[in-house]
């Protein structure tokens, strides 16, 4: 069995030790405050980006989106506390919104009504043959600090992925446990709920909403640096401001592990077979009423 993954989620459900969702509740919230709260592997990098983009009217002079979008489940290293964590987080400027990156939906991730979230679904389909190749891109070295033997995260073939870290049950809390969580929030006023497919079909379009729900009105000349800077094409020329090379205490990922081929449709092209979507489809039916799952799937849309 296989360990670890980006949902947190390992084989038998336990827990990678550098997740830790109770951090969540445990922070000092603000009002204003943005949670991207996206399952794994469905455009949650992206959106980071996206609202870092409206708030600041457009700019490329960062370093690391983590730097600027902390990841509020994770522990930079294993002898990090979650006190340093939070107070990290405490210690984020008082003159803007902060906004966080979040795998979680409710309960585990609070929910309060002065706070906004950006929630986005996924074709689970796509999400997890997106996770294959993510995963083998967490270094040796990050491994190795948490006591992971060599080639813990990698596997021969996608089917064999399938079977030994989707098939146990990881789908059902990365994707549709989340779904199911989220549904009943959808039409809160502090909640917008965004699909991956509508995004990639319309980027000036979504981002238009993003800004839209977060009362953000960019200049003409900052509308044009967000569309830019938001691109699939410039974040994938620039793709070390997006590895989270500021997340651990020394590198987690190897290049190329978050700004892959951002890509809607195309999961028969990564290794899913229609053996394979039946299952993770049965796994949803099983466990979402038919509205969330067909809104999940990209088959339903919201206006």
């Amino acid at each position: 069995m296989k360990e670890g993954d980006e949902t947190g989620e390992m084989g038998g459900g336990a827990l990678a030790p550098w997740i830790r969702p109770d951090i969540q509740q445990n922070i000092r919230w603000r009002s204003g405050d943005i949670v991207v709260s996206v399952p794994p592997k469905s455009g949650t990098t992206w959106t980071m980006n996206i609202v870092y983009q409206l708030l600041n009217g457009g700019t490329a002079d960062f370093r690391d989106i983590y730097e600027e979008v902390p990841w509020i489940e994770f522990l930079p290293g294993p002898d990090a506390g979650i006190d340093a964590v939070l107070e990290r987080i405490d210690r984020m400027p008082t003159d803007r919104p902060r906004v966080f990156k979040s795998h979680s939906a409710p309960s585990m991730l609070p929910y309060r009504d002065d706070v906004r979230y950006v929630v986005v679904g996924r074709n689970p389909e796509e999400a997890v043959v997106s996770f294959f190749p993510f995963l083998a891109k967490h270094s040796e070295e990050w491994n190795a600090l948490w006591g992971m033997p060599p080639g813990a995260l990698t596997w021969p073939d996608f089917p064999t992925f399938y079977a030994e870290m989707i098939a146990p049950g990881v789908h059902r809390g990365a994707f549709y446990d989340f779904a199911n969580a989220w549904w009943s929030y959808r039409d809160r006023a502090n909640v917008l709920f965004l699909h991956f497919s509508e995004m990639k079909a319309d980027h000036e379009g979504s981002i238009r909403r993003i800004a839209d729900f977060l009362g953000i009105v960019p200049a003409p000349d900052e509308w044009a640096r967000i569309l830019e800077y938001t691109s699939f094409e410039w974040m994938k020329r620039h793709e070390d401001k997006f590895e989270a090379i500021t997340a651990g205490t020394i590198p987690v990922l190897t290049r190329g592990a978050m700004v892959r081929k951002g890509e809607a449709g195309a999961a028969g092209q990564d290794g899913m077979t229609p053996e394979l979507a039946a299952d993770l489809r049965r796994a949803g039916e099983d466990t979402c009423e038919p509205d969330v799952l067909a809104w999940l799937y990209g088959e339903a849309r919201r206006g």
